[in-house]
């Protein structure tokens, strides 16, 4: 952001030296008409840009809380994973000692 925030200053500070060209030197009306055209041609590039910086940001924030959610839902579904699969150790064991009682009584 600080490079932003640079070139905004630059940007600010051309278009005072443009303002300040055209309100101090007699020249010909040519010449202040494109100095005019170049500084209006900057402010619109720049609001273009600062546009973009903003939908940028926008869609920013909208793919980290996107992270986050999906981070959030793989937790949860290794959670239930490991769940299951200490459910199925348990139920593993039972059967081992179910079989265990079995072969006992059947000798």
């Amino acid at each position: 952001m600080s490079i932003i925030e640079k070139k905004e200053k630059n940007l600010n500070q051309l278009i005072s030296k443009l303002n300040s060209l055209t309100l101090t030197y007699s020249q010909p009306t040519h010449d202040v008409e494109k100095i005019i055209t170049e500084k209006n041609e900057i402010l619109r590039k720049k609001l273009e840009i600062e546009k973009k910086n903003q939908e940028l940001l926008r869609e920013h924030h909208f793919l980290k809380e996107k992270i986050k959610s999906l981070q959030l839902e793989v937790k949860k579904r290794l959670e239930l994973e490991d769940n299951f699969n200490q459910e199925i150790e348990e139920l593993s064991q039972e059967t081992e000692n179910l079989v265990s009682e079995i072969e006992k009584w059947q000798m």
